[in-house]
């Protein structure tokens, strides 16, 4: 599958811009397309109170909200016009509810989403498990950028955090023309099941897949025990300098990772460098 159609967020966040820029960095890599989509959210009013409310503060809440959306797509409209790529910007009204649906309606028909880790110090319309919400139900891979910022280039040394599973499965096949472009490409599984006579490498298979597809890659193994899952991919990220984590996205209910803690909850809270998840 080749990357064509990308949509990146757009919203007010101070840590938009470093988004903006990896969006655009990806498009120019793959020859692609960018949209950017930005949500007029309009802040929720309890039915109990809705009939205490003049319609004229109502509509003035909704242009109070546009205006904003519109000031946000302005820097998003002037990154890409100084790029010089195919681009186009979308300013979308939506319920608070109703946010996550309209989102997902639009990643839907691209290739790739590109969406931003809420700074905790931003209150922005959106809550934070946003980016959480799009990936479970747009069926498209998307990479979440955090809001500490980004590298120049996005995916010349890649870490796949493998652990055989259907979400990351998808994932790897997802992140297929971003992978072939790696400089290095290591697929890591933690605490693997191996075989009766404990040499073969769990993410073997996968690795000899992925260099069939012509990716430079390395498989590697560890094991943890007293040590998360999550703090060993992160110490991973950490220790070679890696760019971009691509993982599936909740292998687990997201009911059971918010109540007993799990991989993809504790790396979109810990993120230190983009990932690419697939559900």
């Amino acid at each position: 599958m080749a990357i064509k159609d990308i949509l990146v967020q757009v919203d007010g966040a101070k840590s938009a811009p470093a988004r903006y820029a990896a969006a655009i960095e990806m498009a120019q890599g793959n020859s692609a397309h960018l949209a950017g989509l930005c949500l007029a959210v309009e802040p929720p009013v309890p039915a109990t109170v809705l009939g205490m409310v003049p319609p004229e503060a109502i509509a003035s809440q909704r242009e109070v909200v546009r205006e904003q959306a519109e000031t946000a797509m302005a820097d998003f409209r002037l990154a890409i016009e100084k790029a010089g790529i195919s681009g186009e910007c979308r300013t979308v009204q939506a319920l608070d509810f109703d946010a996550v649906e309209v989102f997902v309606q639009h990643a839907r028909h691209s290739d790739l989403v590109v969406l931003g880790q809420q700074d905790p110090i931003d209150f922005l319309p959106l809550g934070p498990d946003f980016a959480a919400d799009v990936v479970m139900g747009c069926g498209r891979p998307a990479i979440i950028i955090p809001f500490i910022g980004a590298p120049p280039v996005v995916g010349q040394r890649v870490l796949v955090a493998w652990n055989g599973g259907r979400e990351a499965a998808r994932a790897v096949n997802d992140a297929l023309p971003i992978l072939k472009r790696a400089h290095v490409v290591t697929v890591l599984s933690i605490n693997p099941d191996v075989t009766s006579d404990g040499k073969r490498d769990a993410g073997a298979d996968i690795s000899l897949h992925l260099a069939r597809h012509g990716v430079k890659v390395t498989a590697a193994r560890t094991i943890a025990r007293e040590t998360s899952v999550g703090d060993v991919i992160l110490a991973d990220i950490a220790d070679n300098s890696i760019d971009l984590l691509v993982m599936g996205a909740y292998g687990h209910s997201r009911l059971r990772e918010w109540a007993l803690g799990g991989v993809t909850r504790h790396i979109l809270a810990h993120m230190t460098v983009p990932v690419l998840l697939s559900h």
